[in-house]
């Protein structure tokens, strides 16, 4: 499985942005997707998790309320609204597919190369 991230980019504190993970490959219809972020010094967060088969969701404490996770099956595309950010919301983004439903970055066998969100004040 190949990921490709893109739509990072730098925008004000308040204002949005969509991500969008393109997916190549072989995926199965139970795969786990999922949304984390690195800012600098700091480990790699949990943001969101979807299923490409079913609608369940799961967020970040952090990110919850503000920002929404969906996939479009046809394009094989996972999907990161990202709304009212937020400075400390600057990281490098990253998709990854998991292997089950979890939170952590070591389930994730599949990573996308990442790109960048910067939240100016």
């Amino acid at each position: 499985v190949q990921l490709q991230a893109s739509g990072g980019g730098l925008v004000q504190a308040g204002g949005t942005l969509r991500l969008s993970c393109a997916a190549s490959g072989r995926i199965f219809s139970s795969a786990v997707m999922a949304w984390f972020r690195q800012a600098p010094g700091k480990e790699r967060e949990f943001v969101a998790l979807t299923r490409w088969s079913r609608t369940s969701t799961l967020y970040g404490g952090s990110v919850k309320g503000r920002f929404t996770i969906s996939r479009d099956n046809a394009k094989n595309t996972v999907y990161l609204q990202m709304n009212s950010l937020k400075p400390e919301d600057t990281a490098v983004y990253y998709c990854a597919r998991g292997i089950q439903w979890s939170q952590q970055p070591g389930d994730c066998p599949n990573w996308g190369q990442g790109t960048q969100v910067t939240v100016s004040s």
